[in-house]
């Protein structure tokens, strides 16, 4: 099916979902590696389920303040060569010929600004399954009127998500969450399709002050049914997040764990094949500057194989592909 832009093809797609209890995974992408390793996961998790034709949303922020990714997926730093990038890989990945061809790949634009983004949301919407119009850090009032206005202007033609509150960030010290009263307020007066409320979780890292109110958002999900997206998984649990849906989450946002984790497992590994990376030389200079230790590989001649990007792409490629179903596992049963 490739590509699923539409408003009611989109809808679909949801509706199947809920009959299923599934919660949609949107995950962020700031560069070619990570589209690709997002339609491979979720290509090899159907294969090994007999389902060839999962749903995946690949997201991606414009002039986001803490993110702005469509500036990162090009060396230009300019965002709309970036988006164009984004999209064209998109495109290509799903075409004809690609093993991705038969995901239902969804394209959502996530935090996208009121105000910085403006050019961006003059563009024809269709080109897009749905979008974040954040109007966040606005008063509530502010807020409702600057996202009922965007709504009234594009809700036949993509779906659109709300965000009542700003949400927290890695060590902030906001802790207004979302109430049931302005979620219903908020639902009711913007028109929104999904709305992104404060349950308590945090944007780009792990932070101990962090919760998940799940309780809360049973309470929302009450007055506005399954309709929640939730942004920020990095401080709740397996068991957590497989509850998700009966929380009323619909769509859950996720990129932190994509870029951190997979750091790690390239850090690893550039330490473990120093020696090959950059030569023994090298290897001993990094030593007697005490920035490697002794036991480190010191004996290999450097090899092409290991200093090119295609290797350290390939390393990263890998891990956030099992970042990737490790989440489809918890919600595409």
């Amino acid at each position: 099916m490739a590509l699923v832009l539409g408003r009611d093809k989109v809808l679909q797609i949801y509706k199947t979902a809920s009959e299923k209890g599934w919660v949609l995974p949107a995950f962020n992408s700031e560069n070619q590696t990570t589209t690709e390793a997002i339609l491979a996961a979720t290509w090899e998790y159907g294969q090994s389920i007999g389902k060839s034709d999962l749903p995946i949303i690949i997201a991606v922020t414009n002039n986001y303040p803490h993110r702005p990714q469509t500036h990162y997926y090009t060396h230009t730093r300019n965002w709309k060569l970036g988006l164009q990038l984004f999209m064209d890989d998109l495109k290509t990945l799903t075409s004809q010929n690609s093993p991705f061809a038969d995901l239902k790949v969804m394209i959502h634009l996530d935090h996208i600004q009121w105000d910085s983004d403006q050019d961006l949301l003059s563009w024809d919407m269709n080109q897009f399954s749905s979008i974040m119009f954040d109007a966040s850090e606005l008063s509530l009032d502010e807020n409702i009127q600057k996202t009922a206005e965007f709504v009234k202007l594009n809700k036949g033609k993509i779906i659109i998500e709300g965000a009542c509150d700003e949400i927290g960030h890695a060590f902030s010290e906001s802790n207004s969450l979302t109430t049931p009263e302005m979620a219903k307020i908020f639902f009711n007066e913007t028109g929104v399709d999904i709305i992104v409320a404060n349950l308590g979780t945090e944007h780009r890292a792990n932070a101990a002050t962090r919760r998940y109110d799940d309780e809360r958002a049973r309470e929302i999900r009450k007055i506005i049914g399954p309709r929640l997206c939730l942004h920020g998984t990095s401080s709740l649990s397996d068991n957590q997040l497989s509850n998700l849906f009966k929380d009323g989450i619909c769509k859950v946002n996720i990129w932190t764990a994509l870029e951190r984790d997979s750091t790690l497992i390239l850090f690893k590994e550039l330490v473990k094949n120093a020696s090959k990376l950059i030569g023994k030389d090298n290897v001993e200079d990094l030593i007697q500057a005490r920035l490697l230790d002794k036991n480190v590989d010191r004996l290999s001649s450097s090899s092409v194989d290991y200093f090119t990007t295609s290797y350290r792409q390939n390393i990263v490629f890998n891990a956030m592909k099992e970042i990737v179903i490790h989440y489809l596992k918890i919600w595409y049963k």
